[in-house]
């Protein structure tokens, strides 16, 4: 964890995989842990006195929903002791904890900062050190959203993605500008959310939820058999602006049958910029009345997350409602509204 000192902010870090660590690890006791982070980044003494807890050591590819619950809690409970929290974390998986974490803790008045690395720590070539400073820098900014610090820039975590396995910058927003860019200065941008007060912990999640992608070809007969096995939930990576195939490989009947078993099926587009918009094409409006829910410019990884979160909240019944009134709404600016 991190202690403000000299009237410095104050903020925890969690280290949970190996983007900063390239290979899996034993456990960690936390102040050796924290040592060894300072001896390589003493400049972060400059920034906050760092208090570290090992939540896992794992790749980021084997981290589950319920480890997304898991880091919540532990978030929500440091916050009321710290002015902001930092979380390392391995690059591949990191936009759906991200945005899981915005969900999962909607009441924020300080900073969750999540930041990782394209090279480990110890690299010469690393982008870990500025990653890392970035991130303690951030976390003491006062925004009080869930972030990515990355390639010198914040991004709103529900909104952030990862779009280069090879380049230092790995993340990006393509529908909502940066929280804050970091060069000789901070900006900070306007459309950051208000502070909003702590709310009780939830840690519901119903994980059985299906994302796929749309392609020619697709058999529908396999999503159906997904229906058959006990999905909940349908999160489908439509063409353009939410258009489905409606002749041959139409997948329209298999949406019809999510919604008479009161399966939730919610459209996000392929494309990394733009909207769904289910009234533009023949198959997104053959969609929408078959039940589907257009989720707007929400990224694959925030739709994931957040329908999971509704469905672990929502009783026997009323789960194609409950997620319609879900994805009317921006819980946390997941969505640009229009």
């Amino acid at each position: 964890m991190m202690r403000g000192g000299d009237g410095a902010p104050s903020r925890r870090a969690a280290s949970l995989d190996g983007s900063v660590e390239a290979h899996e690890v034993g456990p960690l006791e936390p102040d050796v842990y924290t040592q060894d982070l300072l001896a390589e980044l003493p400049v972060l003494r400059k920034i906050a006195e760092i208090e570290a807890r090992i939540l896992f050591n794992l790749d980021s590819a084997d981290m589950q929903p319920r480890h997304w619950v898991e880091i919540g809690r532990a978030v929500h409970a440091a916050l009321p002791r710290y002015d902001g929290v930092v979380i390392v974390h391995g690059t591949d998986t990191m936009g759906y904890t991200a945005s899981a974490l915005a969900f999962l803790l909607p009441g924020l008045d300080r900073p969750v900062v999540l930041t990782g690395s394209q090279r480990p720590l110890t690299d010469v070539r690393t982008d870990a050190r500025t990653n890392l400073v970035d991130a303690c820098l951030m976390a003491t900014s006062g925004i009080p959203e869930v972030g990515v610090a990355f390639g010198s820039k914040l991004l709103r975590g529900c909104r952030a993605t990862k779009v280069d396995a090879w380049g230092m910058s790995a993340f990006g927003s393509p529908s909502c500008a940066p929280l804050a860019e970091l060069g000789v200065g901070v900006n900070l941008a306007p459309h950051t959310l208000p502070s909003r007060p702590l709310q009780a912990f939830d840690d519901r999640i119903e994980p059985r939820v299906l994302a796929f992608r749309t392609f020619p070809g697709l058999d529908p007969r396999l999503v159906m058999g997904a229906l058959g096995a006990g999905v909940k939930g349908l999160v489908v990576e439509a063409f353009g602006t939410g258009n489905l195939p409606i002749k041959e490989s139409s997948l329209i009947p298999v949406l019809e049958a999510a919604r008479a078993i009161d399966v939730p099926v919610v459209i996000v587009s392929q494309s990394p910029r733009g909207a769904v918009d289910l009234h533009r094409y023949a198959g997104g409006a053959a969609a929408a009345r078959a039940g589907a829910i257009g989720a707007g410019d929400m990224t694959p990884e925030a739709a994931l997350a957040k329908l999971m979160i509704t469905l672990g909240r929502v009783g026997q019944e009323g789960a194609v409602r409950a997620a319609r009134e879900a994805f009317s709404r921006s819980w946390a600016g997941e969505v640009s509204e229009v």
